[in-house]
C-alpha cells in the first residue's frame, strides 16, 4: 500500500511540473517544492546508497538554507511573502519548511513519514489547481494532515526514544568505518567542518584517553544511581545524547555501558513542527543557518488550538502505553554536549508566525501535561541521567589545545572539593538569607531565603555536587524559599538556550520575576518579547528554583586563558561563580527521594511554595555571575551576623582559600 501511494506521488509531482509550466502568481512556488520532492523521492528509491551518493545530496540539498543562500529561497517568510504575497507568503514558507524534514525521512528509509510529507503538499496543490485556494483553507487541509497523522507520528517517536531495536544511529556508531569521515552522511543532518574536525581529531587521541573520556561519561550516570539509592537491576536501555563527529567516544560508551547491563536507544532531534520541542534533545550537528530555525521556531502557530493540544496529548499517553515496558526498563539520558559555535543574535522579522497569547498558554499547558505523562511512563525516582561537555573547533584555532583543558576540568580531584565545598555549606547552613551582590557595572543586589533547619546536626539545605551526574565538579546548591528572595540579578553577556543575551536583568519579589530586561534589540517591546519567548517559555513569571555557588576556579581560569568565557556552555558557566536557576528547581518530581552529603546530612531544601503545590514548570535555566563581575556574597544568620564567603570575587572563607589558587596563579587545583 505504501508502494502504491509513493508510486501515486511521483506520478501527482511530475504533473505538477508539467503544469506549472503555463506560468502564474505561484508557480515557482509549487515548481520548486515539486522539484525538492522528487529529489528526496529520488534519493530514497536509490538502493543502496553510496558514501559518495550521500555526501553530494547533503551537500545539495542544504546549500538551499544557507546563509548565502536563504534570502532569496522560499524557506525565508520574508522572502516568500514579497514573492506570492501576504495571505500566503507565511504559509508557504511554513509548507516549505516542513517538506524539508523529508530528506532525513529519504536517507533513513521512512517511506510513510515521506509519503505523508508528498501527499501533503499535493493536497494544498490541488486547491490552487482547481482555483479555490484561500488561507483558511489551507490552513484546514494542514490542521487535518497534522491530526489525522499524530498517532502514527507519536507512537513512531516514543519507540524510537524506548526500543533499542531501532538501531539506525546506533549501527552508524558501531559498525561505521570510523577513519574514513564521508560515514557522517549517513545520518542525513548537515555535517559542517565541526563533525569533521572533530571526528579528525578524536580519531588522533590514544584509545586509552578515549577510554577515559568515555568512563568519565558512563561512570557519571551510573553514580546517579548510586547516590540517589536507586535499583539499576530492571533497567536495560539508556538514551545516548551526543554531537555527531563524536563516535570514536560514543562507539566506546556504548561498549562501558553494555558492562553495567544497558543497550543504547539513539535517537535524532525532531524536525516537524509535530514532534520539535518534545523530547527534542538527541544526537544533533551544526546548523546550517540558526536564522531558519529561529524564523520557524513557532510554525505550529498555523494549527496548533485547544483541540488539537487535547489530540496530541492523548496520542501521546497511548504511545507510551504501547511502549510501557520498555519505559519501566529505561534508565534515564546520558547527555554529551558541545559548545564554542559563535554566539547567535537573531534577527527578528514580522514575517515570522508567532504564538497568539491563547496559543502560548496552550503550549505551557501542554508541556506541563505531557511531562506528567512522561513521569508516569518514566519516573523520575527510578532513573538516572548525566551530562558533560566538550567544544568543538568553532571555538577558535586553539580548540586542540582547550579540549584537553576541558578533559581535565571534567575530572578534578572530588575528593578535594568535597572537603572544601563542605567548609561552604557548612556556613551557609547557618544562614536565614544570602546577599549576593555584583561588582562595578554588575547591578545584582539580590537576598536570597533559606529554608529553616530543624534539626542541624542531621539536616542540610545544600547539596555537596561532586560531578556525579553533573560534570564538572563545583558547585553547591539549594533550592531558596521564594517568600523572602528579593533583589535584581544582573548579567552583562550570558549565552542561554543557545541563545545571547546582553545586559540580561531580572527583578524577582518573594521569589518570583516582576520585572525583566535586556539590550539585545533597539527597543524594549522587542527585548521583552524575547525574554518572554526564549526565557520565560511564554509564561508571564517564573520562581527561582536554584540558588548555588560555583567553586570550579580552574575552568573559570580556562576560560579567561582562552577568552571563551561567553562561549562556554551554562553546564561548565554555572560551577565558575554564584547562578541562579529560573523554573522548577533541582529536585522537581523527585522530592520524596531522600538524599544525604557525603558527611551524612540528608538535604531537606528540595521544595518550594510551588513544588509543594504541585506547580511544575519544566524548565530550568541556570544564570551565572562570572567571578569577575561579583563583588560579594555573604552569608547572613538569624541575629544579623555577616560570614563573608566571597570578598572582590575571591573565596575568603577560612577553608576555601585553596579555591583562589588558580585565579591569583599561584598553583593549580590537583587533578585526580
Amino acid at each position: 500500500m505504501l508502494i502504491e501511494r509513493h508510486e501515486l506521488n511521483q506520478t501527482g509531482l511530475e504533473t505538477v511540473l508539467q503544469e506549472v509550466k503555463q506560468g502564474g502568481k505561484y508557480a515557482a512556488y509549487f515548481k520548486k517544492v515539486a522539484e525538492m520532492l522528487q529529489y528526496l523521492n529520488d534519493i530514497y528509491d536509490v538502493q543502496p546508497k553510496t558514501l559518495e551518493q550521500l555526501k553530494k545530496w547533503n551537500q545539495e540539498w542544504y546549500a538551499e538554507i544557507s546563509s548565502a543562500a536563504y534570502e532569496m529561497s522560499f524557506a525565508n517568510p520574508e522572502f516568500s511573502i514579497k514573492q506570492v504575497g501576504i495571505d500566503f507568503g507565511q504559509l508557504f514558507s511554513f509548507l516549505f519548511a516542513e517538506m524539508r524534514c523529508g530528506f532525513i525521512y529519504a536517507v533513513e528509509g521512512r517511506l510513510f513519514d515521506l509519503v505523508i510529507n508528498n501527499e501533503l503538499f499535493l493536497e494544498v496543490y490541488q486547491v490552487f489547481r482547481d482555483g479555490e485556494e484561500h488561507p483558511e483553507k489551507i490552513r484546514q487541509i494542514i490542521y487535518e494532515h497534522m491530526r489525522d497523522y499524530s498517532s502514527d507520528v507519536f507512537e513512531y517517536r516514543i519507540q524510537e526514544q524506548l526500543n533499542p531495536e531501532l538501531s539506525f544511529a546506533t549501527d552508524i556508531v558501531m559498525k561505521s568505518d570510523l577513519s574514513n569521515p564521508d560515514f557522517l552522511y549517513q545520518y542525513g543532518e548537515y555535517i559542517s567542518e565541526n563533525e569533521i574536525r572533530t571526528l579528525e581529531f578524536l580519531n588522533h587521541l590514544p584509545k586509552e584517553k578515549i577510554r577515559d573520556i568515555a568512563k568519565t561519561y558512563v561512570e557519571g550516570f551510573h553514580e546517579g544511581f548510586i547516590v540517589n539509592n536507586i535499583d539499576m537491576t530492571p533497567k536495560r536501555t539508556v538514551n545516548i545524547r551526543y554531537s555527531i563527529g563524536f563516535e570514536p567516544i560514543i562507539r566506546e560508551a556504548v561498549k562501558q555501558f553494555a558492562e553495567i547491563g544497558l543497550s543504547p536507544v539513539i535517537y535524532r532531534c525532531g524536525h516537524s513542527t509535530l514532534v520539535r520541542g518534545l523530547n527534542k534533545i538527541g544526537y544533533v550537528s551544526s546548523s546550517p543557518n540558526l536564522q531558519y530555525e529561529y524564523d520557524h521556531r513557532y510554525d505550529q502557530a498555523v494549527y496548533f488550538d485547544n483541540r488539537f493540544m487535547k489530540h496530541k496529548l492523548e496520542c501521546y499517553k497511548n504511545s507510551y502505553e504501547k511502549w510501557k515496558e520498555e519505559a519501566f526498563v529505561f534508565a534515564g539520558p546520558a547527555c554529551m554536549e558541545t559548545f564554542g559555535e559563535t554566539p547567535f543574535l537573531p534577527q527578528n522579522k514580522e514575517a515570522n508566525y508567532k504564538l497568539s497569547k491563547k496559543q502560548q498558554e496552550l503550549s505551557v499547558e501542554f508541556q506541563i501535561k505531557a511531562s506528567e505523562i512522561m513521569n508516569q511512563y518514566i519516573k523520575p525516582d527510578q532513573r538516572s541521567f548525566t551530562i558533560i561537555a566538550y567544544p568543538v573547533p568553532e571555538i577558535g584555532e586553539d580548540f586542540e589545545k582547550i579540549f584537553q583543558e576541558v578533559i581535565k576540568v571534567n575530572t578534578l580531584d572530588k575528593k578535594m572539593y568535597c572537603e572544601i565545598q563542605q567548609k561552604l555549606i557548612d556556613a551557609l547552613d547557618q544562614a536565614v538569607e544570602v546577599h549576593v551582590q555584583g561588582e562595578g557595572n554588575n547591578q545584582t543586589d539580590l537576598y536570597i531565603a533559606m529554608h529553616d533547619l530543624q534539626n542541624p546536626d542531621q539536616e542540610t539545605n545544600f547539596e555537596n555536587c561532586l560531578a556525579d551526574v553533573n560534570i564538572p565538579v563545583g558547585e553547591v546548591f539549594t533550592s531558596p524559599k521564594l517568600a523572602g528572595t528579593n533583589g535584581i540579578l544582573h548579567v552583562g553577556e550570558v549565552y542561554l538556550n543557545d541563545l545571547k543575551f546582553i545586559d540580561l536583568k531580572l527583578e524577582f519579589k518573594d521569589g518570583k520575576i516582576v520585572s525583566y530586561s535586556c539590550k539585545n534589540f533597539s527597543s524594549e517591546e522587542e527585548n521583552k518579547e524575547f525574554i518572554k519567548e526564549n526565557l520565560l517559555y511564554n509564561r508571564d513569571t517564573l520562581p527561582m528554583g536554584e540558588f548555588a555557588i560555583g567553586t570550579n576556579t580552574t575552568a573559570y581560569v580556562m576560560a579567561k586563558k582562552y577568552d571563551i568565557l561567553y562561549k562556554l556552555p551554562i553546564l561548565i558557566v554555572e560551577k565558575m561563580g554564584p547562578h541562579f536557576a529560573v523554573g522548577d528547581t533541582c529536585y522537581s518530581y523527585n522530592e520524596e527521594t531522600e538524599v544525604h552529603n557525603p558527611d551524612g546530612k540528608e538535604i531537606v531544601a528540595k521544595h518550594n511554595e510551588c513544588s509543594i503545590e504541585g506547580e511544575y514548570f519544566q524548565c530550568h535555566t541556570d544564570i551565572t555571575i562570572p567571578y569577575e563581575e561579583l563583588d560579594t556574597i555573604t552569608a547572613i544568620g538569624l541575629g544579623g551576623e555577616e560570614i563573608p564567603l566571597i570578598r572582590k570575587g575571591m573565596f575568603v572563607l577560612p577553608g576555601t582559600e585553596r579555591l583562589n589558587e588558580a585565579l591569583t596563579g599561584n598553583g593549580q587545583v590537583s587533578k585526580m
